[in-house]
């Protein structure tokens, strides 16, 4: 359940952007996945279009919390145009994207470390010949 206070935040963020609610066209369709019967007979989905950007949102079955998902999403994606490479969503794949070249780096270590010792294990089990 998404509060007022939510919603009011929302709209100021929205005030602050510069976006109308009078300019947003909002669409409700039939969602996809899973779902059935339930699915195929319910409009969940919201489609908003402002200027030549388009949002949907299908994130939960209420059509009321997914109105405010998809006004969040256009304010954030606004923003990423605004802002480019320092948006938030720009800084989170970069991110991850640091932490997975680290992991395999480390996973390569790893690699490389279990073959030297299996290395010197094999060479434990060599044949000695006595010394003359």
């Amino acid at each position: 359940m998404i509060t007022a206070e939510k919603w009011n935040r929302l709209r100021r963020e929205m005030a602050e952007l510069g976006i109308d609610e009078d300019a947003l066209e909002e669409h409700f369709i039939r969602g996809s996945g899973r779902g059935g019967q339930k699915m195929n007979k319910t409009s969940s989905c919201v489609q908003l279009i402002y200027g030549e950007l388009e949002v949907r949102c299908q994130k939960t079955r209420s059509q009321a919390e997914n109105r405010f998902w998809a006004r969040r999403e256009l304010c954030e994606r606004i923003l990423e145009r605004r802002e480019g490479a320092f948006s938030k969503r720009q800084q989170e794949m970069e991110k991850v994207r640091r932490q997975k070249r680290r992991r395999s780096r480390r996973a390569k270590a790893k690699m490389l470390e279990n073959k030297t010792r299996r290395g010197d294990q094999k060479r434990l089990r060599k044949r000695v010949d006595p010394p003359d």
